[in-house]
C-alpha cells in the first residue's frame, strides 16, 4: 500500500502502474501464447494450470524447474530439427 493515491487521477496513475508493471513480467508470456496458436484455450488453460502448481502448489520450485527444463530440452530438439 506504499503506492496508494486517492481520487480518480490516483487510480489511474495506480493503475497505470500496475499494468506497467504486469507488461513487464508476462510480455513473454503472452508471446508464448501468440506463437502456440494464436491464443488457443487450451494452450492457454494448460498454462494457467501450470503456473498455478508453480506459485501455489507444495513443489512450486520443483514444477518450475521441470517446465524450465522440458523447454529446454524441446528448443535444443528443435534447434537439431530432430523434433
Amino acid at each position: 500500500m506504499t503506492n496508494w493515491r486517492d481520487g480518480k487521477l490516483g487510480a489511474l496513475r495506480m493503475s497505470a502502474g500496475h499494468g506497467a508493471y504486469c507488461l513487464g513480467c508476462c510480455w513473454a508470456l503472452m508471446c508464448v501464447l501468440f506463437a502456440i496458436g494464436v491464443m488457443n484455450l487450451a494452450w492457454v488453460a494448460a498454462l494457467t494450470i501450470l503456473v498455478l502448481l508453480e506459485k501455489i502448489g507444495p513443489a512450486g520450485a520443483i514444477v518450475a524447474y521441470l517446465a524450465g527444463a522440458a523447454v529446454v530440452v524441446r528448443g535444443i530438439l528443435l534447434i537439431a530439427a530432430i523434433a
